[in-house]
């Protein structure tokens, strides 16, 4: 079972009490914005089999939204962090590197 500690009030939580929210990171789309970018800010999702980032409610607990960090594969969760996060913090992206030497971020090229 999946357990994540929620940042916010700091509770371990199994995956139950939690609410999944899709993939974390994600640049919204502006009223400036073309049909295509608006379409692919809805719908285009990566689904990676390794390492993700995800947003998670805490539904049954204090009801904030936080991110994490995880394998899809494995379930390993590297950490978590408060929502308003615009990259993942220093030591989750250490804990992915000694797990995964290979690994790099996709948020590089910005």
């Amino acid at each position: 079972m999946l357990i994540l500690t929620c940042p916010c009030c700091g509770v371990a939580a199994e995956e139950t009490e939690l609410q999944p929210g899709g993939e974390a990171h994600l640049k919204r789309v502006g009223p400036g914005g073309s049909d295509d970018e608006f379409e692919a800010y809805l719908f285009a999702r990566k689904n990676p089999k390794g390492v993700h980032f995800e947003r998670w409610r805490h539904a049954y607990g204090c009801g904030k939204w936080f991110l994490a960090a995880r394998c899809t594969a494995t379930l390993q969760v590297f950490g978590t962090y408060k929502a308003q996060t615009p990259h993942p913090p220093a030591e989750i992206v250490e804990k992915i590197r000694e797990a995964r030497p290979d690994w790099q971020p996709d948020w590089s090229a910005e």
